[in-house]
């Protein structure tokens, strides 16, 4: 078998079935990845392996603007098993390019909880530590025991463990020193044990209280969790979209006054940390977007955090209407709304 054929080069490529929000762009030259061995060949490659890279996982957390000169490197690792077995917990690993809810339900069904609250996240398992996923109370890094990484550079294998990741909301060292410069290629979990039910958000409590149910198992919150998220967040097979377009602005205390002065209904949280968590889709709302479109781009009628396609959007028209929308926010609350997904 000769090189090319061994790492499955492929020219002129449509991203539009591998984005979520089904932006149209082509890669100039995408490169599947199934393990580190495939990272090596790119590395190793006489004109692949110093031409810029692009590293594409399941697509749910990207806004394509323009087609894609750099090499993209589709990661599609498989696989899914029970590491070790210790008394304080399970150690699951999965395949960087398995679908993130499908782990969710098989580390379920297997009988290993912890995962439950993060259910119906679209995305890659390799996806989940660059953004640090979170859910109703759960983010990825109270989860998270280590993964493997390919070096863009070297070619060798690297284990990080969660302080090397650096975890922050929706933030990790992938957004930053090691952005564009490793492949993640596994990743492990660390699903304490006994399992303790996480229930302390406020959708939750509602669910207990309507069900009745106390003492929920692990896969009646992962089932509330699915309805919580269908019955507001639309379905990227149906409705293109990146899930939650901006993050919730973290401000202090004092802001928080400020702006409940000016607003007192503004949805907030208050954080372990002592600062206040906003709500992003509250405050888009209160400015009159939901619903709204520029082009072919438009804000989701049952939920103002989320941009959609409404047909035939290209990326410039979304990134319009996600200007305009943090302009009319800043106007109003002196808060300036961020973007989670990766722009590019």
């Amino acid at each position: 078998m000769d090189e090319n054929s061994a790492m499955h080069i492929e020219s002129g490529v449509s991203l539009r079935t591998y984005n979520s929000f089904g932006l149209p762009a082509v890669a100039h030259t995408l490169v599947r990845i199934a393990g580190d061995a495939d990272v090596r060949r790119v590395v190793d490659h006489p004109t692949l392996g110093r031409a810029p890279k692009f590293i594409l996982g399941g697509g749910s957390n990207i806004i394509l603007t323009r087609d894609m000169p750099q090499v993209v490197l589709k990661v599609e690792v498989t696989g899914r098993r029970l590491v070790e077995e210790r008394a304080d917990a399970w150690i699951v690993e999965a395949g960087a390019g398995e679908p993130w809810h499908d782990v969710v339900m098989w580390s379920l069904a297997q009988g290993y909880p912890g995962l439950e609250n993060l259910a119906l996240i679209p995305g890659t398992v390799g996806a989940s530590p660059v953004q640090n996923i979170g859910a109703y109370g759960v983010e990825l890094q109270d989860r998270f025991e280590a993964l493997d990484a390919v070096d863009l550079r070297t070619g060798l294998t690297v284990t990080l463990n969660t302080q090397q990741c650096t975890f922050g909301y929706r933030d990790s060292v992938f957004k930053h020193s090691l952005a564009g410069r490793a492949v993640i290629t596994r990743v492990r979990f660390r699903l304490p044990r006994p399992w303790k039910p996480v229930l302390g958000y406020l959708e939750l409590e509602r669910k207990v209280a309507e069900t009745g149910i106390a003492q929920p198992s692990a896969q009646q919150i992962a089932d509330w969790v699915i309805a919580i998220r269908r019955a507001k967040l639309p379905d990227p097979a149906l409705i293109g979209n990146a899930g939650s377009f901006f993050k919730n602005p973290v401000v202090t205390p004092e802001q928080c006054r400020d702006i409940i002065g000016r607003d007192p209904e503004v949805v907030h949280y208050p954080m372990p940390d002592g600062s206040v968590k906003l709500a992003a889709g509250w405050m888009i709302d209160a400015c009159g977007w939901k619903g709204k479109t520029v082009g072919q781009a438009g804000v989701y009628e049952k939920q103002a955090l989320v941009l959609v396609n409404r047909g035939e959007a290209i990326g410039s028209e979304v990134m319009t209407l996600a200007r305009a929308i943090q302009e009319s926010v800043y106007g109003r609350f002196g808060i300036r709304l961020e973007t989670e997904p990766v722009v590019v």
